[in-house]
């Protein structure tokens, strides 16, 4: 797994990041920004890097990364034809081998008032590092299913709670089975390439045998393509962006396809609150909620609730999540 983020830095660069790469399991992200203090995130936490690649929380310690490194990172990391990455680099990130995800900003040129031809001179760099935990939806697959039947599921989570890994391995587990359901042909519209990790195409994380995935395709987009070519039993996307991604997810539901989700939130009355304008009956589309957040410190499960025990809260007014929270168990 180390040999995963090592090949990330150019092999001049390698000797000093070779202690983050000891730690990649406990690494959630790597900030990089010219002239700046490079800053890892490590087991939740803040932490700098020394000019020997050591852990450190003393800024005077802190080592800063120089514009070359910088030019050579990138470089690297697009197989030094930048022009072959052009597509990603304007969306703002690139994935890379090993399910990675660089994210770029800097200068934006735009193509359009509202579109971007490219990004450049860049000065910033997150680096998020995959992480695959296969059984983190072990807990929740018996909500989930009824009678062998997968129920309509939104998974409510603020950042950094583990909203994507768990989704990643609901997703292989429904197309796999498991023992609570047969497995099913999914169809994933993966817009940013985190749930499965794509590289050139390519899955590099496990998401099932009859899993089928859209890469870097916009979500209401991607759907639409999906129920026209590939008739997949469920549908499961990231981050549910605003009303064109959820009137996409109820015409799959309409066309007969089970619906897996996630959204950012602390609770499901956020995501009541946002879609109540919206002219869709609430009732129709997701059965169960999974709610994440800290659990005694660490990412997990909160609380799950059926569609009825989160309507009749929302009505009677009752948004005390934390009151009602549960113990849970880490995802992330």
């Amino acid at each position: 797994m180390q040999q995963d983020l090592l090949q990330l830095f150019p092999m001049a660069q390698r000797s000093f990041w070779q202690k983050t790469a000891v730690e990649q399991e406990h690494i959630q992200e790597i900030r990089l920004r010219k002239e700046q203090p490079v800053i890892v995130l490590w087991k939740g936490q803040e932490y700098f890097l020394d000019s020997e690649g050591n852990f450190t929380d003393k800024l005077s310690s802190a080592y800063c990364m120089g514009e070359k490194e910088m030019d050579a990172l990138l470089n690297h990391i697009c197989h030094y034809s930048p022009y072959a990455f052009e597509d990603e680099i304007r969306q703002g990130f690139v994935t890379v081998a090993g399910g990675h995800r660089v994210g770029l900003a800097g200068q934006v040129v735009l193509e359009k008032e509202t579109s971007v031809r490219t990004i450049k001179h860049i000065s910033y760099m997150n680096i998020r590092v995959s992480h695959q935990i296969k059984g983190a939806a072990d807990e929740v697959l018996p909500f989930v299913y009824k009678n062998g039947s997968l129920k309509n599921t939104l998974i409510i989570s603020p950042p950094g709670c583990g909203k994507t890994t768990l989704l990643r391995d609901m997703i292989r587990q429904i197309s796999d089975g498991n023992a609570y359901g047969r497995g099913m042909s999914v169809g994933v519209v993966d817009e940013r390439s985190e749930i499965t990790g794509s590289y050139l195409g390519c899955p590099q994380n496990d998401v099932g045998m009859r899993t089928d995935v859209l890469d870097a395709c916009p979500k209401a987009l991607g759907m639409m393509l999906l129920l026209r070519s590939m008739s997949p039993r469920v549908i499961a996307i990231d981050e549910i962006g605003g009303i064109q991604d959820m009137k996409a997810l109820y015409q799959a539901a309409s066309c007969g396809s089970r619906v897996v989700a996630t959204i950012h939130g602390d609770g499901p009355w956020d995501f009541i609150r946002k879609f109540s304008d919206c002219g869709m009956e609430r009732e129709q589309l997701f059965e169960c909620f999974i709610v994440l957040g800290k659990v005694n410190g660490c990412p997990g499960v909160q609380k799950m609730m059926e569609r009825d025990e989160v309507y009749a809260s929302f009505d009677r007014g009752d948004y005390d999540f934390k009151r009602m929270s549960g113990n849970g168990s880490v995802v992330s």
